[in-house]
């Protein structure tokens, strides 16, 4: 596992979920919380977008590191690839940089000329057509100058093609980059499918905001493109899918530290055994107040689950009432992601006139860590079975199947939207989760007596 993960977790227990603290928004949250410093720079630094770009580097670390493995082992082999040395910049090359100097300069110089719009809401801003068009047409031509002079001084007088080998863990960069577009898009389709009423009543919103996004979607579209990359550059798939297992388990678990941080709205069902208090703390519940709680908030809960529509309905709204026992943190279990990024909930006390100053009424079992802790558990199974299981796609079918019952196991806690077969009313996440393990099922018992072929590496 990398080092920069150890102190993550345990810095999650300590800080996050103190009484003092509330959620991290972004950065500047959790500097102004934990080392009680403000710096208003750190507002466009998103802590769920962070976690997610640590999450592509952890499994960017674990992919290089298993296909190494196999090449040395002889079981995955390199491609040839012809290039082209000494002939300049090419023109795709120069107009790229010219985009990305142009975005860095709007954005980023604008942000200083813009600051106080900015600072109010990072995120709209980005989204936004706000910005600087000078500078970013002025950096536009220096990264683009840049690369045709970079161009300029390595051509050659005769340009010459050579065969150059290209092993598969070099691609891991350009893989990562496909996980992450098809990923994104793949998340908020399954998303905006799931929750249609949302994508109808705030189509652009729905579709640009940096929240609400399926992890499944992104698994099944990101999936889709690697196998397709995969297969135009030759790479035995059952290896690469193995060795993407222990990758996306990692990824997958680091990511969710950033829904639970942020506040993103994957939190699970109520605990009945607990109330919130106005500051956001959370304290055992006397015999009627749950009750009564969800009564005194009922048009919040009519908003955010389906069937609550009048006070009789209370029992319509999920929750399942569990004490955490003596050793174990109320947050474990009862949480109320105060200064959640979605401001999610009712106002929080002394915090008017603020920004992301809500609180969940009632609090909830706060899944993410939960699939945090699972997620790394299950990547230290994988990481310790790669080597004992050798018939290529095994190690890829047993990820199926622990990737689908964990999220089976965790739905029966999550608030969800549900289908409607029969007498069934299942998840699209249930639904998805029980066809991978299906998948993993059979992976495993039509692959567990196949050997791994040595290839020749040489030629």
């Amino acid at each position: 596992m990398p080092l920069w993960l150890w102190p993550i977790i345990p810095n999650i227990a300590i800080f996050q979920f103190h009484p003092a603290f509330g959620m991290y928004p972004n950065l500047y949250f959790f500097f102004k919380q934990v080392f009680g410093v403000e710096i208003q720079g750190l507002k466009l630094f998103n802590t769920f977008g962070l976690m997610v770009a640590l999450a592509f580097i952890s499994a960017a670390w674990a992919l290089t590191s298993e296909l190494r493995r196999r090449e040395r082992n002889g079981w995955l082999t390199f491609t040839l690839e012809e290039i082209w040395v000494g002939k300049g910049a090419a023109t795709s090359e120069i107009l790229w940089n010219a985009f990305f100097g142009f975005v860095l300069g709007w954005k980023f110089v604008g942000f200083f000329m813009e600051k106080e719009a900015a600072l109010a809401d990072p995120q709209a801003f980005l989204l936004s057509g706000q910005g600087n068009v000078g500078a970013g047409i002025l950096l536009a031509l220096v990264f683009a100058g840049a690369k045709w002079y970079s161009g300029k001084k390595e051509k050659l007088a005769k340009p010459e093609k050579r065969s150059i080998r290209i092993w598969p863990h070099t691609r891991v960069g350009d893989m990562i980059i496909f996980a992450a577009l098809f990923g994104f898009g793949g998340a908020k389709i399954f998303h905006n499918l799931e929750n249609w009423d949302e994508l109808i009543a705030d189509p652009i919103g729905s579709l640009l905001s940096f929240s609400g996004l399926t992890f499944y979607g992104g698994l099944i579209c990101a999936g889709a493109a690697i196998l397709l990359y995969a297969r135009k550059h030759k790479i035995n798939l059952w290896h690469l899918t193995d060795s993407f297992g222990p990758a996306m388990m990692i990824a997958y678990a680091v990511g969710r530290i950033g829904c639970q941080v942020a506040g993103d709205g994957d939190w699970g069902i109520l605990n009945s055994a607990y109330i919130a208090e106005p500051d956001g703390t959370v304290q055992l519940a006397e015999p009627g107040q749950y009750e009564k709680s969800v009564s005194q908030n009922l048009g919040y809960y009519q908003r955010s689950f389906q069937g609550v529509k009048d006070i009789n309905a209370i029992a319509d709204v999920p929750h399942k009432a569990f004490k955490a026992p003596g050793w174990l943190p109320a947050w474990m279990v009862a949480y109320t992601y105060p200064n959640n990024v979605l401001s999610e909930g009712v106002p929080l006390q002394n915090c008017e006139g603020k920004q992301w100053c809500t609180y969940l009424p009632n609090p909830v079992y706060p899944t993410p860590f939960y699939e945090t802790v699972m997620g790394l558990i299950l990547f230290g199974v994988l990481w310790s079975l790669r080597k004992r299981l050798t018939a290529p796609g095994v190690l890829f079918g047993m990820y199926l199947i622990f990737n689908g019952l964990e999220r089976f196991l965790i739905e029966k806690i999550r608030v969800n939207t549900t289908y409607h077969l029969g007498n069934l009313y299942p998840t699209q996440a249930e639904i998805i989760a029980i066809c991978l393990m299906l998948a993993g099922l059979a992976i495993v018992f039509l692959r567990r007596n196949r050997q791994p072929e040595k290839i020749n590496n040489n030629h």
